[in-house]
């Protein structure tokens, strides 16, 4: 849950293969680890040595997941050691490790660290060269947020997915697996061994403004199926797949980033409602669990944000539902966690209530210091540091860090963003495509009656790493299935002057394809339609994000819901107006009627096909 961003091709020298042994040495000799990679029994006797010649300085830093600057470990462009100097006080990632000896890094688009595959196989040996040849050096645990859809920090060429809605729509545990491992053999082979997917929270509300489309539907059964199947795929590929946001986010009309949410869930609701994906996510043997920055009465009556609740995150989550993996923190740069401490007591009670991987601190500093004073000061013991470290290094063991910390660029080639892969996400985003309205069976759209189609609506910044935008990739897609197809962007709010003039482009064209986004009862989206429709032309209407837009589109003669922007979905929607491919996609979600949200217009499980 942090932001997007795009950057540009870079590399950086891969180390020698005598580097690699040298640096590898050391932790290699304490851990010999034995079978593939994601199947590794760790030895937890050796992890305990190793934990035992830590100092506390080197334990504080292993709980601490940091973000860092730079397509480089070493080598950064000028702008990001700036920005790290002033965020973090240091140059580089390898200064960053040096100084507090963080167990983790997190990648994001808009830090340059994911410019494009080979780039980013580079910054991860680096990252690790520059950890294992420090002093009781050990591996890192590389993270970001692959969730697919609308959420995704690695872009083309590396493959791109349907979000988490399409694919329930889609419905297919199948799919949700085979996403998983392809996706995670494509992180792993650019050294991401731990990825912030799949969300379990289970959407109800259609004015969630974090969750929506990220969420695998509004029916706990169904999403917890689909959660398990993509974490067996993450997890089979060697990757950790981490389920968030613990105890669920799914009910909620405020922003954890810039707000502090409350679910008024009772606890007999949440056991029906949130609790079900979760749990299906720990039988499924799920390596990491994110935790919500929202407060949930009916589990702690404290006021505190469940990152920061012992009741949640020990005695639920722990104790009551049995896990013993990694708990990490969302983000503690979130206002939602930071509304009711300062910096400093964050993540020494975060601790204090069972997590133990912190994540992304607005100022690593203070956060580091907080901790290292809260054990020397006898708040926190030194034991109850040992115990998530050892969870952290158990994780590294599994996923086979310290037997092989690198990776290679044929490996690369090998893997990301191959035909096969690209392949797949098209077949998976084929059946996820959801046909609500088709009056007249206007649909599958004929060339030879319709042949020239103007393409209007909103085109929202592209998800990471998608070509965009969405009218364009559209158009294109129409143009390839032998349509004559041409693009105007009107926008998410468009004034009464760009309304005019889609509807004198309209006159001109023989159909008009309109991509909506987040449609509500007094946009200019709603009466941009309305005037198309107007013009005698037929309107296809493409919800690109929530798929609650047809409610408020009646005079649309055709509606579908493509559930994000990216090129996957949308050229998968091309097709099914084309009548390629049929729509094949299910609600995930109800649909309630605009002028009276009570009742229900479109029910879990709705959806036309040719």
């Amino acid at each position: 849950m942090h932001d997007t961003g795009t950057g540009s091709t870079g590399n950086t020298a891969q180390p020698s293969r005598r580097t690699v042994l040298a640096a590898t040495a050391g932790a290699t000799a304490a851990l010999a680890a034995a079978g593939p990679a994601h199947a590794a029994a760790p030895d937890d006797s050796r992890l305990r040595a190793l934990v035992s010649r830590m100092t506390l300085e080197e334990k504080v830093g292993q709980l601490f997941v940091m973000r860092v600057y730079g397509h480089s470990a070493t080598a950064p462009d000028q702008a990001d050691i700036d920005a790290n100097l002033k965020e973090i006080g240091v140059r580089t990632a390898a200064e960053l490790l040096a100084k507090y000896r963080v167990g983790g890094i997190i990648y994001f688009a808009w830090a340059h660290n994911t410019r494009e595959p080979h780039q980013i196989a580079d910054l991860s040996n680096g990252i690790q060269k520059a950890s294992l040849e420090l002093p009781r050096g050990l591996p890192v645990l590389i993270s970001t947020d692959q969730e697919h859809g609308i959420v995704a920090r690695v872009g083309k060429p590396a493959t791109l997915f349907p979000g988490a809605m399409a694919v329930g729509a889609g419905g297919s545990r199948s799919d949700a697996r085979t996403l998983g491992r392809i996706a995670g053999a494509e992180l792993r082979a650019m050294g991401i061994r731990q990825d912030y997917s799949p969300v379990a929270d289970v959407n109800v509300n259609p004015a969630n403004p974090v969750i929506g489309v990220r969420s695998f539907g509004a029916d706990p059964r169904a999403v917890s199926r689909l959660v398990a199947a993509e974490v067996a795929g993450y997890q089979g590929s060697g990757v950790a797949a981490t389920a968030k946001h613990f105890p669920g986010h799914g009910d909620t009309n405020v922003d954890s980033h810039t707000g502090f949410p409350t679910i008024t869930h009772s606890r007999e609701l949440w056991e029906q409602l949130d609790a079900p994906p979760f749990r299906a996510a720990i039988a499924a043997g799920i390596d990491s669990i994110m935790t919500a920055h929202l407060m949930v009465p009916a589990l702690d009556d404290s006021g505190d944000p469940a990152t920061l609740s012992r009741p949640i995150l020990t005695g639920i989550l722990r104790e009551r539902l049995g896990y013993d993996g990694v708990v990490v923190t969302d983000s503690l740069g979130m206002e939602g966690v930071r509304s009711k401490y300062g910096d400093a007591r964050v993540p020494v009670l975060a601790l204090k209530a069972g997590v133990d991987q912190l994540l992304n601190p607005p100022d690593l500093d203070l956060a580091w210091n907080a901790v290292l004073t809260a054990v020397r000061e006898g708040e926190l013991t030194e034991a109850r540091l040992d115990e998530s470290i050892l969870r952290v290094l158990r994780l590294k063991s599994k996923l086979g860090l310290f037997r092989s910390p690198y990776v290679d660029q044929g490996g690369v080639d090998r893997t990301v963003g191959t035909r096969a892969h690209l392949a797949a996400a098209d077949r998976i985003a084929e059946r996820t495509t959801t046909l609500l309205v088709n009056e007249g069976r206007l649909l599958p759209l004929s060339r030879r009656r319709y042949p020239k189609v103007l393409v209007v609506g909103a085109d929202p910044a592209s998800p990471s790493g998608t070509t965009g935008p969405p009218t364009g990739v559209l158009a294109g897609a129409l143009n390839e299935l032998g349509f004559t197809a041409t693009a105007l962007s009107t926008g998410t709010a468009p004034s009464a002057a760009t309304i005019a003039k889609a509807v004198t482009a309209a006159r001109d064209a023989d159909a008009v394809v309109a991509a909506t986004y987040n449609v509500t009862a007094g946009s200019g989206q709603k009466a941009l339609v309305e005037q198309l429709v107007a013009t005698g032309r037929p309107v296809v209407a493409v919800a690109i994000r929530n798929p609650y837009d047809v409610a408020q589109l009646p005079t649309a003669p055709a509606c579908l819901a493509a559930y994000s922007w990216t090129d996957v979905e949308l050229r998968s929607a091309a097709r099914v107006i084309a009548g390629r491919v049929k729509p094949r996609g299910k609600l995930p979600v109800p649909v309630q009627r605009a002028d009276d949200p009570e009742q229900v217009l479109y029910p879990v499980g709705y959806g036309l096909s040719y």
